[in-house]
């Protein structure tokens, strides 16, 4: 049992406990729809030291269980804060803890594998607490995208802000863009109206004669929370669109359409959580800093039987971080290429998407090469 100094909410919550490498993004991280079920340690030891804003919230609300952090931040300043990160999570009835110390319990959760676990302000007796983490159900088999994902269609016309917006011409002819939200992130969002596209998000309960109602000339399925297997009702979607439209899979999304496609999921130890996770395109012999936040994953050998080759892989464990399929066009990355938060050396995927909307086929290694050159370039034209 771990005790400190309670912040935010009081109560108690529980969930699996897992951890995040991330330095910075916490706002992000808390308003991950992925997390919904998950007791966050962060790593980096101090936390809030700028604040909360209204434009990085990647969801409606805060959807973390709970907090744990080594050091609160006594003040915090950031010119574009509205909020401390205490006033924000006792507003949003998030229960959090500091004075913890994160590195012990990170070592635990990497030898042990993610833990079920109770974070209180109430509870005094150990055991109690045990007791209750116990009852916690297991990750495996939780379809938990029903608690996150909306029950209506919505249109999306939010871009990137600056300094973030890309400078790219805007295409001739809008794209249309079907967008099935699982728990999709705002920032995907926001990089799929900055790519020149119409977006529609749509619930995963859509039927496929829905989806393509609007003749979309492409369909980007997101991130979203708990065991892929267990969200039936998207693989059976998906496995209706597959060869009908252009498909792009991003977290969740890839391994539901791997597993659409005829290929097997499994629950990793501790998962991959943070902004700074490496992986090797293996198409053009880059490696990429990325930011991640899954606890399943696909496994390769199932993939290969299925007609899909890979494209990505995790430099730390070897495991899949993304494939094309060789006769279809569909794009799947295990991790963000919309940085929010983290790195950016992945945004070249949403310009091999438009790409694959265009050409009717998955993105070659040449013109993925291609994209991550002209992201690069763009990159440093914007520098000055």
């Amino acid at each position: 049992m771990l005790v400190g100094g309670a912040f935010g909410a009081g109560g108690t919550r529980s969930g699996e406990v897992v951890f995040n490498t991330s330095m910075t993004g916490y706002q992000e991280i808390l308003t991950d729809p992925s997390y919904y079920g998950q007791i966050v340690n962060m790593t980096s030891p101090q936390i809030g030291n700028y604040g909360v804003n209204p434009e990085d919230t990647e969801g409606s609300r805060p959807w973390v269980k709970g907090l744990v952090i080594k050091e609160l931040a006594r003040r915090h300043s950031n010119y574009r804060a509205t909020i401390s990160l205490e006033d924000y999570l006792s507003e949003n009835d998030i229960v959090a803890i500091q004075g913890v110390d994160t590195r012990a319990l990170t070592k635990k959760l990497r030898v042990e594998g993610a833990l079920r676990g109770v974070i209180t302000t109430e509870i005094d007796d150990p055991a109690e607490c045990v007791r209750q983490a116990r009852a916690v159900p297991s990750m495996v088999g939780a379809d938990l995208v029903q608690r996150v994902a909306p029950t209506d269609t919505y249109r999306w016309t939010e871009g990137l802000g600056p300094p973030f917006a890309p400078s790219r011409p805007a295409p001739t002819a809008p794209r249309r863009v079907v967008a099935i939200d699982c728990g999709i992130k705002r920032s995907i969002l926001r990089r799929l109206v900055d790519l020149g596209c119409e977006v529609r998000a749509m619930p995963p309960t859509s039927s496929v004669e829905q989806v393509l109602e609007d003749k979309p000339d492409g369909v980007l399925i997101g991130n979203g929370p708990g065991d892929p297997a267990a969200v039936h009702y998207a693989v059976a979607l998906l496995g209706g669109l597959i060869g009908r439209v252009p498909i792009f899979g991003i977290c969740l999304g890839h391994q539901l359409l791997a597993i659409a496609l005829g290929a097997e999921s499994f629950k990793l130890k501790f998962g991959h959580r943070g902004a700074n996770q490496p992986v090797r395109n293996l198409t053009t012999g880059r490696v990429e800093i990325t930011s991640q936040n899954h606890g399943f994953a696909i496994s390769t050998k199932s993939l290969g039987v299925v007609g899909a080759v890979p494209t990505h892989i995790n430099l730390n464990d070897q495991t899949l971080e993304g494939f094309v399929h060789r006769e279809m066009p569909i794009l799947a990355v295990q991790y963000h290429p919309e940085a929010g938060p983290g790195p950016h050396d992945a945004t070249y995927l949403f310009d091999c998407f438009a790409t694959m909307m265009s050409t009717g086929r998955a993105p070659t290694g040449e013109e993925m090469a291609n994209a991550q050159s002209l992201m690069l370039r763009r990159r440093r034209g914007a520098s000055g």
